[in-house]
C-alpha cells in the first residue's frame, strides 16, 4: 500500500517497514558512508539482517543515555558479561555496546567471559562479598548454564538477561525462566534488555518483564490481521516500534515480536509471530 507523506498526520497513520527487509534490501536513509554494519546472528545457511549505521556515535549515544536513565552512572558498577554465542561471531550490536559499557566502568573487574565459568563464579562471588555492586549481562542459556554449576545468594548483583536460547536449549516462557535464574542466583527479580540488530535503542525492563523505553523510542501495537491497525492497551498484537536513534536506516519497524502495552506505556513481549527464525527473544510461547 502507497502512503503519500503528505496524508501522513498521526504516528497510527505512519506505514512502519516490516523487519524482514533488513534481510532482504539495503536499508540507509542517506548516502553517507558505511561506518558500521551490524549483522543478526542465525544458524548455518541462514539469512541475517544487516543493519548499515552511517553514523555510529548516535548508537553510542543513544545506549549511554538509555542506560543511565535506567540505572544511573556506569562508574558505580563493575559489568560482567556472559554473551558467549555473540563474542563468538562478528557484527553484533551487543557486543559493540557492552564493550563500551565495560570500558566505560573505569573498573579493572569488567570484562566479557566466554566458556570460562569457574573463573566467572569466582569473581563475581568475590565481587558481590565485597560489596561491589555488579551487572551480569548475559545471553539466556549461558546463564542457565552457570547456574547449573554453583548456586548464589547474590545481594549486590543485576542479573540482565539479553533472550535468546540460540538453539542450545528449550525456549520457555519468560515466567518459569525468571523463576529459575532468581533462584539460581539468590536475587529477587531478573532485568531484561530488549533490543535488535535492526534497531539503535533498547528498553530495559527492571522486573516482572515489564519493559520501559527511554523517551526517543516508543512502542505501538498493531492488529495482527491489519498492519495498519493499532489495538488498545492490554490487547496482544504485533510490536512496532518507533526509534528516532535509527535515522541512519528508519525509525519505524515492524517486528515479528507479540506484545501488548499498558497505559503508562510499559510494554512486555510475548512471543513471536514466526517460530522458524528464532532470534533476540527467549519468551516463544503464547
Amino acid at each position: 500500500m502507497k502512503v503519500e507523506k503528505h496524508t501522513v498526520k498521526t504516528l497510527q497513520q505512519i506505514p512502519f517497514l516490516p523487519i524482514q527487509f533488513f534481510k532482504s534490501h539495503t536499508v540507509v536513509s542517506n548516502t553517507n558512508s558505511i561506518q558500521e554494519t551490524f549483522t543478526s546472528s542465525g544458524t548455518t545457511g541462514m539469512i541475517t539482517s544487516k543493519h548499515l549505521v552511517t553514523d555510529v556515535s548516535l548508537y553510542e549515544q543513544s545506549y549511554r543515555l538509555a542506560f543511565s536513565e535506567f540505572y544511573g552512572n556506569i562508574e558505580n558498577y563493575a559489568v560482567l558479561a556472559l554473551l558467549p554465542s555473540y563474542l563468538e561471531r562478528s557484527g553484533s550490536s551487543l557486543i559493540y555496546m557492552v564493550k563500551d559499557l565495560i570500558e566505560l566502568s573505569n573498573n579493572e573487574n569488567s570484562g566479557f567471559y566466554l566458556h570460562n565459568y569457574e573463573e566467572l563464579i569466582a569473581k563475581l562471588t568475590e565481587l558481590d562479598a565485597s560489596g561491589q555492586n555488579v551487572i551480569l549481562i548475559g545471553v539466556t542459556y549461558a546463564l542457565l548454564d552457570l547456574i547449573e554449576k554453583q548456586n548464589f545468594q547474590l545481594k549486590n548483583t543485576i542479573i540482565m538477561e539479553t533472550g535468546g536460547m540460540k538453539g542450545k536449549r528449550k525456549e520457555i516462557i519468560r515466567e518459569e525462566l525468571h523463576a529459575t535464574l532468581s533462584k539460581g542466583f539468590g536475587v529477587s527479580g531478573i532485568h531484561s534488555e530488549y533490543g535488535m540488530t535492526e534497531l539503535l535503542s533498547q528498553a530495559y525492563s527492571l522486573g516482572h518483564g515489564i519493559f520501559e523505553c527511554p523517551n526517543w523510542m516508543q512502542i505501538l501495537i498493531r492488529d495482527p490481521e491489519d498492519a495498519m491497525t493499532f489495538v488498545d492497551y492490554g490487547k496482544t498484537g504485533g510490536v512496532n516500534v518507533i526509534d528516532l536513534a535509527n535515522i541512519n536506516s528508519c525509525s519505524f519497524i515492524a517486528t515479528q515480536d507479540l506484545g501488548k502495552k499498558h497505559p503508562n506505556n510499559s510494554f512486555e513481549i510475548l512471543g513471536r509471530f514466526d517460530n522458524s527464525d528464532i532470534r533476540g527473544c527467549n519468551l516463544m510461547v503464547l
